[in-house]
């Protein structure tokens, strides 16, 4: 296992204990460092020859800084080191895993594939983002609606989603779903 991450400038920071933003400048590969402490790649030297799958974490970074989804929606531009990965992966015919946020990155750059970011109503308050699901829709992308335990496996694209924290639910729930993404593009690799 190894974990990369793009060589860019964050688009923005923010004081997660204050929940403002924060005036100064960070990049996102030494972000990715500090949390993988330090053992990290730049996106840029990934090879998928040397991979058997490859999966994207979730989170608003990913809406914010592998694209543009946080401020343009379904007109969002996706990282270009990004998108070349997701490319080298499908074209390899290798499995892709994608949870919360970041199965818009499929969506974007697989037009016809089938993705969950969850529900697509705000079931019980649980799905805030439900219209997300229709966004995809609309990018021509099937969008199945799964609970947050489960996660969908697109079969021709060998893409598994799941929706994470697209879902308020319990983190034992959200650990569930993401378990099962993680299991089904290990089954595929």
């Amino acid at each position: 296992v190894k974990i990369f991450a793009p060589n860019i400038e964050q688009r923005d920071v923010v004081n997660h204990l204050e929940g403002s933003p924060a005036e100064e400048k960070r990049n996102v590969l030494v972000e990715s460092a500090r949390l993988a402490r330090g053992n990290i790649q730049d996106l840029a030297e990934l090879k998928a020859s040397e991979f058997d799958a490859v999966i994207f974490p979730g989170g608003f970074g990913v809406a914010k800084n592998l694209c543009s989804w946080a401020v343009d929606g379904k007109n969002c531009t996706v990282n270009e080191h990004v998108n070349s990965t997701l490319q080298a992966f499908h074209s390899a015919k290798k499995p892709i895993g994608l949870c919360c946020i970041s199965p818009v990155l499929a969506a974007k750059v697989f037009p016809g594939c089938e993705v969950t970011v969850g529900q697509d109503k705000n079931v019980d308050g649980r799905f805030p983002d439900a219209e997300t699901a229709s966004a995809i829709a609309e990018l021509g992308c099937k969008h199945i609606c799964k609970n947050v335990n489960e996660s969908h496996l697109d079969k021709a694209n060998k893409i598994v989603t799941t929706c994470a924290f697209m879902c308020k639910a319990p983190l034992h729930e959200i650990f569930d779903g993401i378990g099962t993404m993680v299991q089904e593009v290990l089954k595929l690799a």
